[in-house]
């Protein structure tokens, strides 16, 4: 891993969380404060990453789905995308957050728990469009 030189101008992680037919809404999971997550994530990673709002990611059985890609500096290092499952508690949402706020994928070791939720996406999940 390599030194990070901190999160500013373009030499940021950007964090996609995928929100379409069926990351985050309330008829997959219902009673999970789907907006107050992504809240939570933009608070906490504001000014380390840039947060998208994706269309559907294609990775519906993993849902909900956050994509961490690493930042210029970190693709350098060898960083590649982070596909997260199961993002539906402060918990894997604070993981999430703290590992980019230290540099995310190819600067910081990544956490045990993004580790656990992480998973390799289908051939299929290539694109995204911006809801």
């Amino acid at each position: 891993m390599t030194a990070y030189v901190g999160g500013a101008g373009s030499d940021r992680c950007l964090v996609r969380v995928c929100r379409d037919c069926c990351c985050g809404t309330e008829s997959k999971h219902p009673g999970v404060d789907h907006d107050g997550l992504l809240a939570r994530l933009e608070a906490a990673v504001a000014g380390h990453a840039r947060v998208m709002r994706s269309g559907c990611l294609l990775a519906c059985d993993e849902s909900n789905v956050v994509v961490v890609t690493p930042s210029p500096s970190g693709r350098r290092a060898g960083g590649r995308p982070v596909w997260v499952r199961g993002v539906l508690d402060d918990a894997i949402v604070d993981a999430v957050a703290a590992w980019v706020v230290r540099g995310g994928p190819g600067i910081a070791e990544t956490p045990g728990a993004v580790t656990e939720a992480s998973f390799a996406p289908s051939g299929l999940a290539t694109t995204w469009a911006t809801v």
